[in-house]
């Protein structure tokens, strides 16, 4: 077979370069658009749903959310493994799926569950699906440190939640912007209960209140003059004093009682689980950039990192934004190693095929298969969905040392072979192909 094979390549020489130029093109082609990554993403397909429940125990968590939620996903199609979490306040519950399973279509059906399980939780909690990511989609890092000293925490915390994350969500195939350390700035109500006891409100008519007196409503239209004019209640609480002065209630000589007479009002930062510090220096706030599945991590940071140049002038005077990790650098070095082994491994080749065989061409056929092979694997990896990552690029350079085995090898035993026919048929020239009839 393989002689017939090394004839029909002989008679068709045209052929065999025009199949060599068309792999070579189809492995650039597939190269210039494989996803470049550091880590092989090896994780589970796997769709996450959290529920907030403020303020409850994780006894109650666990009772409550986390096993309705848990007991409802069992029978999600494709479904391997559910595990529940249960904190304070919060539950997590992962739904890991067989593999090879699309994660958008294990998002559908997840979404499809979770709305027959809603009515079995309680009104106060609010549930989310986790971002369309793996455990290896944490890209890019940055701190926001105000080197002026004007910005406090909770101001830097401000300045990224509404305005840095809302930009780089927009960016393509970032799947989500999580801000980390800071303060959380928010309007907090202390009650007194002595006073609460003396008018006798009870504690939920003041939450009642509170939740009334922040919103608007709309009055339908009024015509005047052949004009219309819309009609609409603005009551959006904006400041401390709109707080106090909420009614509560009247008292029998006609008194109004409002929030302020019953209660402190003040702006004050939310409750942490824990804080962000960077190089000893001191508590920061900052961001982390969450990469979609299966993305190319280098274009994604590339396009966040030129997002952040055309934000930094928006920032105030003295606030910068740091990189805290950037696995770009990463990626980098590992194609750059990749690049430098296979230049070394072709002179290696070509030296050993030159000063033991004493003939350029014989080295110029292996070299030409190197890169030929390399080509065609990064076909078949694109075409497989595999990425371009340590592991993979380094299997390509070790499995080049098994390619340039057989290239040697198979020259060697060629020029053998040639030699051979030279002794037994001295003074006549190898012509064509009859040397394998």
């Amino acid at each position: 077979m393989i002689a017939n094979l090394i004839r029909w390549s002989i008679r068709n020489r045209m052929l065999v370069l025009l199949a060599t130029v068309l792999v070579s093109a189809w492995g650039t082609w597939a190269m210039l658009r494989m996803p470049l990554d550091a880590i092989p993403d090896l994780s589970d397909v796997q769709v996450i749903i959290r529920t907030t429940y403020p303020g409850q125990a994780p006894q109650i968590v666990q009772n409550q959310i986390t096993y309705p939620l848990a007991t409802t996903m069992l029978s999600v199609p494709g479904a391997r493994t559910v595990r529940g979490y249960s904190m304070f306040g919060d539950s997590f519950v992962y739904i890991l799926f067989e593999d090879g399973t699309d994660p958008y279509w294990a998002r559908s059906r997840v979404l499809e569950y979770l709305n027959q399980v809603q009515s079995r939780l309680p009104p106060q909690a609010k549930t989310s699906l986790g971002p369309d990511a793996t455990g290896v989609g944490w890209v890019y890092e940055y701190a926001l440190v105000d080197r002026s000293g004007k910005l406090d925490l909770s101001q830097l915390r401000a300045l990224q939640d509404w305005f840095l994350k809302y930009e780089l969500k927009s960016v393509p195939n970032v799947s989500e912007v999580a801000s980390v350390g800071g303060m959380v700035r928010q309007y907090q109500i202390v009650v007194d209960p002595d006073r609460l006891r003396a008018y006798g409100i009870p504690h939920m008519k003041v939450m009642d209140a509170v939740q009334r007196a922040n919103q608007e409503t709309g009055g339908s239209v009024l015509e005047l003059g052949e004009a219309e004019y819309m009609v609409r209640a603005s009551g959006y609480l904006q400041s401390l004093d709109d707080f106090r002065k909420i009614p509560l209630m009247t008292t029998d000589a006609g008194v109004s009682v409002r929030l302020g007479d019953v209660a402190r009002v003040q702006v004050g930062p939310e409750m942490r689980r824990g804080i962000a510090e960077l190089n000893g220096e001191g508590e920061v706030a900052g961001g982390v950039i969450v990469m979609r599945s299966g993305k190319n991590a280098l274009e994604t940071i590339a396009a966040v990192k030129a997002k952040l140049e055309k934000l930094k002038p928006g920032l105030p005077l003295g606030v910068e934004i740091i990189p805290v990790y950037d696995r770009s650098n990463l990626i980098k070095r590992a194609v750059k190693n990749l690049e430098e082994k296979l230049i070394e491994e072709f002179i290696v080749v070509a030296l050993v095929c030159v000063v033991f065989l004493f003939h350029f061409r014989s080295a110029f056929v292996a070299i030409v298969s190197l890169p030929l092979g390399i080509l065609a694997a990064f076909t078949v990896m694109y075409y497989q969905g595999v990425n371009a990552n340590i592991m993979s690029l380094g299997g390509i350079a070790i499995a080049v040392g098994a390619m340039v085995d057989a290239a040697v090898v198979m020259i060697e035993n060629a020029h053998k072979h040639i030699e051979a026919w030279n002794h037994q048929n001295p003074g006549e020239t190898l012509k064509g192909e009859a040397h394998f009839r």
